[in-house]
């Protein structure tokens, strides 16, 4: 069996263009048929609208990331798909850094007490990212020296807010926006000044494309 990419990785293709040629029996062709397409369509449609993401903040300093939400087993597939549309990879796990939600500080009774109890355990360099849904939590995160700070689901307005406090008190810090973000919204929200727009919508929302195997038989 052998495989040849017709068009590049993260090209943009047009309807009925070939973008790749198997050459292989019959029964192995046939045998594989349906699951290839499956994991193809499915990545294809993820990098499609990660790129549509992309595309909106292209001119801006902002960088769009995944999440973690992804399906089951698929992960390294769906992430890699997010980077060929453009994103940057967030955690592939929670090894890679330390994101304390809001479950997390309601059982550990705080910000400040949630980041006293992990600071201790973790080793250097993991960062450590809060996330936070006003601005009296990200006065707490700067005075318990969060490395990241997540402003989840919050108003532009409340978020330029948090931007322009942030960056007064502690410019190295960076900031994270998260939680609903739409293509209508991602423009207006990396215009806020964040340094990151993470969303979760590339993948748990994209269409899978429509690609199909055609069979030519050899003389």
């Amino acid at each position: 069996m052998t495989f040849t990419a017709v068009v590049e990785e993260g090209q943009w293709c047009d309807r009925g263009q070939a973008i790749a040629q198997l050459n292989g029996s019959m029964d192995a062709l046939l045998t594989g048929e349906r699951v290839a397409l499956n994991v193809v369509m499915r990545l294809s449609g993820i990098a499609t609208l990660t790129n549509k993401y992309v595309e909106r903040i292209v001119d801006l300093p902002t960088q769009f990331v995944d999440t973690r939400k992804t399906t089951p087993g698929l992960r390294l597939l769906e992430k890699y798909a997010t980077q060929v549309g453009g994103a940057v990879n967030h955690r592939m796990g929670l090894d890679d850094g330390v994101m304390i939600k809001d479950n997390h500080i309601a059982a550990a009774g705080g910000i400040g007490e949630a980041i006293a109890r992990i600071r201790p355990h973790i080793p250097y360099p993991l960062t450590i990212e809060v996330e936070t849904e006003s601005l009296e939590q990200v006065e707490e995160a700067l005075i318990h020296k969060a490395d990241i700070i997540m402003l989840d689901n919050m108003p532009l307005e409340m978020m330029r807010q948090a931007v322009q406090m942030i960056r007064q008190r502690s410019p190295h810090i960076r900031i994270e926006a998260s939680g609903n973000i739409t293509l209508e919204t991602t423009r207006a929200v990396a215009e806020t000044g964040v340094d990151y727009i993470s969303s979760s919508a590339p993948i748990t929302r994209s269409s899978w494309l429509d690609i199909s195997m055609r069979m030519v038989v050899a003389n």
